[in-house]
């Protein structure tokens, strides 16, 4: 049967010849948001950083989509990396409409324990690589509209136990978010955020408190169940579709009611 909504709302989740980057994509959240991608149709470049037998992982079920896929190693925190990447990217598809800012990582560590090192690092990983995946992508999307969206967390407007540089980290990514939103809608390029509530990925693992904390969030939930890559994959997929043209500068929760719960 076909979708009679979409008929007369063309393009409304298809992206059918676009092209899109997903940063920190060989695994958990990034893995599916690229999968999701690949799904309505864009080719898919992949960025990893140490993972190079899982990116091209992801790119064969990328391919397995009927989609064309580009394993791009770069580390997302250093400038020269980023205009590499945007550079193969120029090379083999000569476009791109979708930028998926995924790519973390930071110190676990409370605020009296971190030293300026973890604090850069954290700040440079999580925040400050969004101005140069930005400013490169806008020199792609030239000419047509384009969509970035970055992925946040909970930790940017709560407090939680070992996370303040990783917070503070993803508080300073949903302002440039606002900010580049402003900007950037003026030539067509739609910026926003997601930010996922507990999701059991690899990352978890190295919380101290990991067990403690799925326990608490699945009492805390009201959908009765934690959020799941997919769950963000395809709320990044509405983002990135003509449904969302007048979603600018918002960072969306997905968390199953977990942050409304007093």
């Amino acid at each position: 049967m076909s979708n009679r909504f979409c008929e007369i709302n063309p393009g409304c989740m298809d992206l059918t010849g676009k092209v899109a980057l997903v940063t920190g994509s060989s695994r958990g959240i990034g893995r599916a948001i690229a999968i999701r991608l690949a799904q309505a149709g864009a080719d898919v470049a992949i960025n990893y950083f140490r993972h190079r037998s899982k990116a091209e992982e992801t790119a064969a079920e990328i391919q397995a989509q009927g989609s064309k896929a580009l394993v791009v190693g770069a580390n997302v925190a250093e400038e020269a990396d980023v205009s590499k990447m945007f550079a193969a990217i120029q090379e083999n598809f000569g476009r791109l409409d979708v930028l998926v800012s995924n790519a973390a990582s930071g110190i676990l560590k409370s605020a009296l324990e971190l030293n300026m090192r973890y604090w850069r690092w954290t700040m440079d990983i999580n925040a400050g690589c969004l101005l140069p995946l930005a400013q490169g992508a806008v020199k792609l999307m030239a000419g047509h509209s384009g969509s970035i969206v970055a992925v946040s967390s909970l930790g940017a407007v709560r407090a939680i136990p070992n996370y303040a540089a990783v917070g503070a980290s993803k508080a300073a990514l949903e302002s440039l978010i606002r900010h580049l939103a402003v900007e950037l809608a003026p030539i067509g390029v739609r910026v926003n955020a997601v930010s996922a509530g507990l999701v059991e990925t690899d990352a978890v693992k190295h919380f101290p408190n990991r067990e403690q904390m799925i326990t608490e969030s699945l009492r805390r939930t009201p959908a009765g169940r934690l959020t799941e890559p997919d769950d963000v994959a395809n709320t990044v997929l509405y983002l990135c579709s003509d449904m969302a043209k007048m979603i600018v500068g918002q960072t969306v929760v997905i968390d199953g009611g977990y942050s409304i719960v007093g």
